[in-house]
């Protein structure tokens, strides 16, 4: 089974898009937005332009560029692998989007996310992520990473398989707000 951190971000939004997605295989179609799709050639765009005075701030002293990780549940590609000169590391990820002074939910889940990646695949601990708001003339924010932070995607990602591989249909958000725009309001069962 594999896991992204768009499943677990999707998941944290409200369990049942897990089931509806990987249990009853009814695909979101979230490839007929456009921001979406300008998002994805934005990255690609943004990994080949020489960013080095944004590392240079940050304090790294090596980067790795579009890192393809996994491990037993996560699998993702992180923009920019940093190492820093205390020794520790930090994804850097760059957003087709403002800064309006608030980081949101959904990109501090997926630093999260990458966080773990790199703590499994290079052996070394991740303190703190980094977002380049590319919308913002390429705004550098920096976002805490906790070991909570972490542990908090390793229980989303747990609840994915658990779905998954029994069949569970879990209980929907408490957030039903969320429910009007939803893309499987009209089958899911309120």
């Amino acid at each position: 089974m594999s896991i992204t951190p768009s499943d677990i971000i999707q998941h944290l939004y409200c369990p049942r898009f897990t089931y509806f997605e990987r249990v009853l295989c009814v695909p979101q179609n979230e490839e007929k937005y456009s921001k979406v799709l300008r998002g994805r050639e934005l990255h690609n765009d943004r990994l080949e332009q020489n960013k080095e005075y944004l590392r240079k701030r940050i304090g790294a002293v090596e980067k790795y560029q579009a890192q393809y990780l996994t491990n037993e549940l996560l699998r993702g590609e992180v923009d920019e692998v940093l190492l820093l000169e205390d020794g520790t590391m930090s994804p850097l990820d760059y957003k087709f989007a403002e800064y309006d002074d608030i980081v949101y939910d959904t990109y501090k889940t997926q630093l999260f996310c990458y966080a773990w990646l790199i703590e499994e695949n290079f052996k070394r601990e991740v303190r703190r992520g980094f977002l380049v708001y590319t919308r913002s003339k390429n705004k550098l924010v920096e976002v805490p990473i906790t070991p909570e932070d972490k542990d908090h995607v390793k229980k989303a990602a747990a609840a994915i398989r658990r779905i998954t591989e029994e069949n569970v249909f879990p209980a929907a958000t408490k957030a039903k707000k969320r429910c009007v725009e939803c893309t499987y309001r009209n089958i899911c069962v309120k």
